[in-house]
């Protein structure tokens, strides 16, 4: 009994941290209707100036956090606002775009801070004991801080104007254009939002994992498997997703073997493929 809650509080923490990451992705999907290729290395990016700002700038960890979500952002920004946006609707242009920011943000802090990893530590450490259970507090503390994102992030989309433009433009771009909104002024603020979050989810997961060149590879993997599971541009159906992955990939590798715990999700994609295209609570959007 005490193992099955342990791998049930560990899957929901992985859940909250997937949800992070294919919340941004599906965001990115669902308004511009751009594969986001990059997805990791943002994510990668939001540990590596972490681990700096502690390492070389002696910041505390947590004004680290906000500085690489600060940066993460801003450069999703720029990048949107000057690149992406002359080609948004050429979806293989941003595809090559997408692929070639990672692969020029996986190469650049290979060269700066070489293949190894990097000795980053989370600050808080030990283990909380409820009964027979034992839990990371790390884990914890992460847990607290993607729940309390997420419900941040689902305020500012359905309770506030710019959420409900953002929401429409990724709707009917058509409609929302005519009622006034700007893609050029929204579409860059959204994707400076998605690449924030996966920036944060590196700033506070690589501590408690590890922090290398090759950290982006899986996270893009995950993000796009949970965005397939959850259904393309359903954000509700990206947040399901990443805790049923999280939660299946706890079990699976608590009791079947890490190995194993992937091919349990493959197959579980797979099968919701065949039965169901459109994902948990998908819906039809324009292609990509």
């Amino acid at each position: 009994m005490a193992e099955f809650s342990q791998a049930a509080i560990i899957g929901v923490s992985l859940g909250a941290q997937y949800a992070l990451l294919a919340l941004g992705f599906t965001l990115i999907f669902g308004i511009l209707g751009v594969v986001n290729f990059a997805h990791g290395g943002f994510y990668m990016l939001g540990g590596y100036v972490a681990y700096s700002c502690v390492a070389y700038a002696g910041l505390p960890y947590p004004l680290a956090v906000l500085v690489a979500v600060i940066a993460t952002g801003a450069l999703g920004w720029i990048f949107e606002l000057y690149l992406l946006e002359r080609m948004v609707d050429d979806h293989l242009a941003t595809l090559m775009l997408t692929l070639g920011l990672y692969l020029v943000m996986s190469t650049g802090l290979l060269t700066i801070f070489g293949p190894l990893s990097m000795e980053f530590a989370f600050p808080v450490k030990g283990a909380m004991h409820l009964g027979p259970i034992y839990v990371p507090r790390e884990n914890l503390i992460v847990l607290a801080i993607c729940l309390t994102t997420i419900a941040a992030l689902w305020l500012v989309l359905y309770r506030t104007d710019l959420g409900r433009g953002l929401r429409a433009l990724a709707d009917d771009r058509a409609i929302a254009m005519a009622q006034g909104l700007r893609p050029k002024l929204l579409f860059p603020l959204a994707f400076a939002i998605a690449t924030a979050l996966a920036g944060l989810t590196g700033a506070l997961v690589t501590p408690i994992l590890s922090l290398s060149p090759g950290v982006g590879d899986p996270v893009l993997a995950t993000s796009f498997l949970t965005v397939i599971l959850g259904g393309l541009g359903s954000l509700e159906g990206a947040a399901l997703a990443a805790f049923v992955v999280g939660v299946v990939e706890a079990f699976s590798s608590v009791y079947f073997g890490g190995s194993i715990g992937a091919l349990v999700l493959f197959v579980l994609v797979l099968l919701l493929l065949v039965f169901r295209p459109t994902g948990l609570l998908g819906r039809t959007v324009r292609g990509a």
